[in-house]
């Protein structure tokens, strides 16, 4: 296997101890981040906006959670480098369409427990699958990008009585992941940053340096050109600051370390036999046309591990984070599926 240049990801700085975050403390107005930028209201995770933040357990853990709405659960996965926020278009938008919307911060990251261990996608699964339970829900459509679109598959698989709907953007299947990755050179070579993180501690200062400004870089590399407008620097301020919480590095990158180290490992054997278990609820699945993460062609083969209604909708012009860069035609379609009593047409 040729492992692509991931040169990107060189020495920097430190990275702090990993260990459960303590609740975020309220920030007033003119508080200031670490790096010495203004920060929001609410701090650099609970951003103010018309949801509600509360903490919820689950799978050992503490999660945060924003929500709105009322109606039949959806809950919103974030990927790298993102959280939450990534989601307060779609957020409001379904809300308004009469569900109930929840965007939950994965183990690690933004304001959930950063703990010593559990990155394995498995245990994550648990954790999205352990909040619906906790928010009091028999089931949800799970609706996840990039690293969360993976978990999402996954938690289809391991537990499809609380799953009601899914809708992955950005993602291929697990199993087309792991094969693309590994016998198709050009996503490889898109893919060049998860072989980058496989080496110990320089990712995490990488990310890190100069206010986590390889943040900003990877998010403008991975949107296309249709929305000159995203991601725009005060967007970009606000995922930066949030990688900087200590630890966040470090939590982001560990999933995509047991991605590869697994591959040969007893762990990681077993997880993709698991996964040959087809999903058998309704499935949409959104790409962007210029993705250069994740291309086309690795995502577009993922229905063969669908045995339910599964659509495919490409947004042109594109790039990785369709839910931003094309917000009102992403919940549209969102939205139209989530309504729609046969999805299979």
């Amino acid at each position: 296997m040729t492992v692509p240049d991931s040169s990107a990801f060189g020495p920097t700085g430190p990275v702090g101890p990993v260990g459960p975050a303590a609740p975020p403390a309220p920030a007033s107005p003119a508080a200031t981040s670490p790096a010495g930028r203004t920060a929001p209201a609410g701090g650099p995770v609970r951003l103010d906006g018309p949801w509600t933040h509360r903490d919820v357990a689950a799978n050992g853990a503490r999660f945060h959670i924003a929500e709105m709405g009322e109606g039949p659960l959806v809950l919103l996965l974030h990927g790298f480098p993102q959280f939450w926020w990534t989601w307060r278009h779609q957020m409001t938008a379904l809300a308004d369409a009469g569900f109930r919307a929840v965007a939950m911060d994965l183990r690690g990251v933004g304001g959930s427990d950063r703990t010593p261990r559990g990155y394995d996608p498995a245990n994550l699964a648990l954790d999205v699958t352990g909040v619906i339970r906790s928010l009091g829900e028999p089931d949800a459509a799970l609706v996840g990008h990039d690293l969360g679109g993976y978990l999402a598959w996954t938690a289809a698989v391991m537990r499809p009585k609380l799953v009601r709907r899914l809708a992955v953007s950005s993602m291929p299947h697990p199993r087309r992941w792991r094969s693309s990755m590994l016998s198709d050179f050009a996503q490889s070579r898109a893919g060049s940053y998860v072989w980058g993180f496989q080496r110990p501690w320089l990712p995490e200062r990488q990310l890190l340096a100069d206010d986590a400004a390889l943040v900003g870089g990877l998010i403008q590399d991975w949107a296309g050109p249709r929305t000159p407008e995203f991601p725009d620097e005060e967007t970009l301020d606000v995922y930066r600051r949030a990688m900087s919480i200590p630890s966040t590095a470090h939590c982001s990158i560990e999933p995509y370390r047991w991605m590869v180290r697994s591959m040969a490992r007893p762990d990681g054997i077993q997880f993709n036999r698991r996964m040959k278990r087809p999903v058998r609820v309704p499935t949409l699945h959104l790409h962007g046309s210029l993705d250069p993460a994740v291309r086309t062609r690795s995502s577009a083969g993922s229905g063969q591990y669908v045995e339910a209604p599964y659509r495919w909708r490409l947004f042109d012009g594109v790039g990785h984070f369709p839910h931003e860069e094309d917000p009102i035609g992403f919940s549209t379609e969102l939205i139209n599926w989530l309504k729609d009593p046969e999805p299979d047409r």
